[in-house]
């Protein structure tokens, strides 16, 4: 691999595992990376999959004491999580990589927008009232394909298909939208790792920066504005869906 390549990974993975502990949207800085690198879009998909991981396995961990007020809903939500998750799979590796490559750009663009509006979205979903059970498993099963097929903004998608669903507070339905998010990530990394063409050798030096930059993330959150963090992923997000659109 190229040495230039390698810092270029090493320094995404770092600054994608530091926003996913502080404000999430840590797919727009690897994503835009490996594609950067030279890998084909379907390609840097799966690979960024896989390499993203760890972080999401981490996160669950930590949040999983929020559980407790929706143990009850949580097999049913992992089970509609996990169909939607495979559906996006199969239409990744299944589709023609020419569909992908020509949607790469408005992925990006839409995720960045959404990352962009999630405080808003947060808070009108933080003010609204009542249950809606199919409003929550269809939410969640659109959010599971979508995070399959393409990882970034999976979070926000799957946090507001929760709220929309769930009468309960932002910060409580975050232990179950980290358990969706592994839940998701789990099975479309299986799957690619299987299936999908995965570039092992971008993973290697990915994965080891994405975890070691959710460490140092976790460590300093409380400490940085997350702010920050979500202008350098806004502004990141956008450069490279402009770019690819363009290119």
């Amino acid at each position: 691999m190229d040495p230039v390549h390698v810092v270029l990974l090493l320094v995404a993975g770092f600054g994608a595992g530091v926003c996913n502990a502080i404000a999430g949207g840590g797919s727009l800085l690897s994503f835009p990376a490996l594609v950067a690198t030279g890998l084909p879009p379907v390609t840097a998909t799966v690979t960024n999959a896989v390499a993203v991981w760890p972080g999401y396995l981490g996160g669950a961990t930590a949040l999983r004491s929020r559980l407790d007020d929706h143990r009850g809903l949580l097999p049913r939500l992992v089970v509609t999580g996990t169909a939607g998750a495979i559906g996006g799979v199969i239409a990744l590796l299944t589709a023609p990589p020419e569909v992908f490559a020509a949607l790469v750009p408005y992925l990006v663009l839409a995720a960045t927008a959404l990352f962009a509006a999630q405080p808003l979205i947060s808070r009108t979903l933080a003010a609204k009232a009542g249950d809606s059970r199919l409003t929550l498993f269809t939410g969640v099963f659109l959010g599971g394909a979508y995070g399959a097929y393409f990882n970034g903004g999976m979070g926000i998608v799957l946090l507001t298909a929760l709220a929309l669903g769930i009468e309960a507070s932002i910060n409580s339905l975050n232990g179950l939208k980290s358990v969706l998010t592994l839940t998701v990530s789990t099975t479309a990394t299986v799957a690619v790792a299987l299936f999908g063409p995965v570039e092992w050798w971008s993973v290697a030096v990915l994965a080891p920066a994405c975890l070691l930059g959710g460490t140092v993330g976790a460590k300093i959150a409380d400490r940085l504005r997350p702010e920050v963090f979500r202008a350098v992923v806004i502004v990141g997000g956008a450069g490279a869906g402009l770019a690819m659109l363009f290119t």
